[in-house]
């Protein structure tokens, strides 16, 4: 890849990866924010080839000689999109296994879900990146613990124990996700360029 065009693309690229690992910290969909801009340069990148844009003339994009010529291999936007939802669901049950372990029931279980939504939105309008991540961790632990004990089934002890439970699921999820996201960025962002 030679070109002044692709290598303006690969740049952008670049860059929503790095905004996507942001938006991954900051807890919303940067994974998918850059899969989708990977997408869309890999488009761009098919309809420079000679055919593309005619009916009945089109190139196979899965021929080894249009393969070669696009942005990215379809290996890597696969894992990358694969690695999203897997980042989505290890974020979505990692406050609700952390509960469930901790001896928490399934209203813990949507408590810490629900608190944890609700403590990112609040920590982000305090203090923008560790405030999302903190009032994540600490919503899914106060949710969770407000959820086991408006049942009336659990102690403050028991209920606390869940709370902090869920929390550090929270945590690990975020801290898990984030490493993925660097991931899927260094994987797009390398592709982009070779």
């Amino acid at each position: 890849m030679t070109g002044t065009w692709e290598l303006l693309i690969a740049g952008g690229v670049a860059i929503c990866c790095l905004l996507g690992v942001l938006l991954t910290v900051l807890t919303f969909p940067g994974i998918w924010f850059m899969v989708l801009a990977a997408a869309l340069a890999q488009w761009w990148s098919y309809e420079q080839l000679p055919g593309a844009g005619i009916a009945g003339a089109a190139p196979d994009p899965a021929s080894p000689a249009v393969a070669q010529s696009l942005m990215f291999n379809w290996w890597v936007l696969g894992s990358a999109a694969a690695l999203a939802l897997l980042g989505e669901i290890i974020e979505f049950f990692a406050s609700a296994l952390g509960a469930a372990k901790a001896g928490g029931t399934r209203r813990g279980a949507i408590g810490s879900i629900l608190g944890g939504l609700i403590g990112a939105i609040a920590g982000t309008m305090i203090l923008p990146i560790l405030g999302t991540i903190l009032g994540a961790a600490l919503g899914a632990g106060v949710g969770a613990l407000l959820f086991e004990r408006h049942a009336g089934r659990k102690t403050w002890k028991e209920a606390t124990k869940v709370g902090a439970g869920a929390a550090a699921g929270r945590l690990v999820a975020t801290i898990a996700k984030a490493a993925i996201a660097c991931a899927v960025a260094l994987m797009l962002t390398l592709d982009a360029f070779i």
